[in-house]
């Protein structure tokens, strides 16, 4: 069961990104997966740790 998602500024903030790029990376194709939930993204907090784990340290 998810507990709790967050959405695109509770990743920004996890990530010290602004908001705006977190909508940048979806429109491209980077960045953590997301899934719609109606009309909004969500994020699982675990999706977003583990893709900012298998980033390779170089610029974002």
């Amino acid at each position: 069961m998810i507990r709790n998602l967050w959405g695109p500024a509770e990743v920004a903030d996890y990530l010290g990104v602004p908001v705006g790029t977190i909508y940048q990376w979806r429109t491209r194709g980077y960045g953590p997966p997301g899934r719609r939930v109606g009309k909004h993204v969500r994020y699982k907090p675990t999706d977003v740790e583990t893709w900012f784990e298998n980033q390779a340290g170089g610029v974002v």
